[in-house]
């Protein structure tokens, strides 16, 4: 059965690696002239947003060498970091890449910067990759990054992982002009196309990618696909080259196909590449379906959303990871469905977002495991997936990029315009 895989679960990665084996004050935000200190005062928005850079500040220069290369490690704080003997560094490409473009947004000199020496980081693993041929790995480990070399912990290949580094490298030669991040995308699409695309068994689109003893995955998933389309779509526009637009189109097409009667979208195909897997349903192939091809026909799939997936857990309310698991909120998650509403911009739809970012605003200061700055995971520990995996409250920096993104209302499926 195929699997919701943007990332190798981190808590998967850590249970293997403990077998084979911040420093930052918490700072309340408070709205107009309440005292800072009183915990019944709505978190301010600006602050809070000041706040949550400061957060991924903080992660990217935490692990910087004297060469430049940085990446941050993705999570922190309780489940990853709270045991004695424990502390989970590994950064995964689908953070950074979320990172870099949240810096994109903001767009200040210094996270120009930063942004870059993450991007310049994912060009050095890309280049120094054992096998070569242009992919990227789910995860690296930042110690060894700042010792200069490519120290891999999550070796797969996954298909939604290389596009996501992609869509960054693209948003920084879009920011920089500087060609080295268009040519290290072109790299990562042609490894895309060489080794995943389906035109064989329809629906025809992208399959999961590779695991680490070069065996495909021949699910296809509808995240990666709408991974796929905007990526693809962005490097048609910033190459002029247009096969890569009919390329986005195929994975386009696959997700339209992976859409039920009801509006919602599956999350993709088991094994065979054809038959529609239909459990679990997932918050993202709902969310990343409209953002990433900006078709009003998933408009559906964020109303279905809004009945089906919607959590309460104590103050938070927002969006959980999928129909397994309504018990937590998966504040990432609240991050893309906001987006997603702020750029349909349907009756009602700016009342779901300002709820929706008020309840991450208060898990950046309330949550578990917190410092005030960044967000955490999920409102509590123990958020089933249904793929098998659980989600905890961490800090998180893709989270909070997402968060980032939404508060800004940029699409990172999309190149903004100039």
């Amino acid at each position: 059965m195929s699997v919701s895989s943007r990332r190798s679960a981190p808590w998967m990665l850590a249970a293997a690696l403990i077998a084979a084996a911040m420093v930052a004050g918490v700072t309340t935000a408070a709205s107009g002239d309440a005292p800072a200190d009183d915990p019944t005062a709505a978190p301010d928005p600006t602050l809070s947003v000041a706040l949550a850079y400061e957060f991924l500040d903080a992660r990217v220069d935490e692990f910087c060498d004297g060469a430049g290369h940085c990446l941050p490690r993705s999570y922190q704080g309780g489940f990853f970091t709270d045991l004695p003997t424990w502390d989970f560094t590994p950064s995964f490409v689908y953070d950074d890449a979320l990172v870099v473009i949240a810096y994109t947004a903001r767009g200040l000199p210094d996270d120009i910067r930063r942004a870059r020496t993450i991007g310049d980081t994912l060009l050095f693993v890309q280049a120094n990759d054992p096998i070569g041929d242009g992919r990227v790995r789910t995860s690296y480990e930042p110690h060894g990054i700042r010792q200069g070399r490519v120290e891999i912990t999550g070796p797969g290949t996954f298909t939604g992982n290389q596009a996501w580094t992609g869509m960054a490298l693209a948003r920084l030669f879009h920011a920089t002009g500087d060609s080295k991040y268009l040519a290290g995308a072109v790299q990562i699409a042609e490894w895309i196309q060489n080794n995943t695309a389906d035109m064989v068994r329809a629906p025809f689109g992208y399959t999961g990618g590779q695991l680490e003893n070069g065996s495909s995955l021949e699910w296809k998933s509808t995240e990666h696909n709408s991974d796929i389309a905007g990526f693809f779509t962005q490097l048609a526009q910033l190459t002029g080259d247009s096969v890569w637009a009919d390329r986005a189109g195929v994975a386009s097409a696959f997700v339209a196909a992976m859409q039920s009667a009801d509006g919602h979208v599956d999350t993709g195909t088991l094994l065979d590449g054809s038959t529609v897997n239909t459990r679990p349903i997932p918050l993202d192939a709902q969310t990343w379906s409209s953002l990433a091809t900006r078709d009003p026909r998933y408009d559906t799939s964020l109303d279905w959303t809004l009945t089906h997936l919607i959590a309460t857990d104590g103050q938070y309310q927002g969006a959980s990871i999928s129909d397994a698991d309504v018990s937590k909120v998966w504040f990432e998650g609240s991050g893309h469905l906001a987006l997603a509403l702020t750029l349909r911009d349907a009756p009602g739809d700016a009342e779901r977002v300002e709820s929706l970012l008020s309840s991450i605003r208060l898990g950046q200061r309330d949550a578990p495991n917190g410092d005030g700055k960044g967000i955490v995971a999920t409102s509590t520990d123990g958020l089933d997936s249904g793929f098998g995996d659980l989600y905890y409250a961490s800090l998180h920096t893709g989270a909070t990029a997402w968060y980032l993104l939404a508060a800004a209302g940029d699409n990172p499926f999309a190149l903004p315009v100039d």
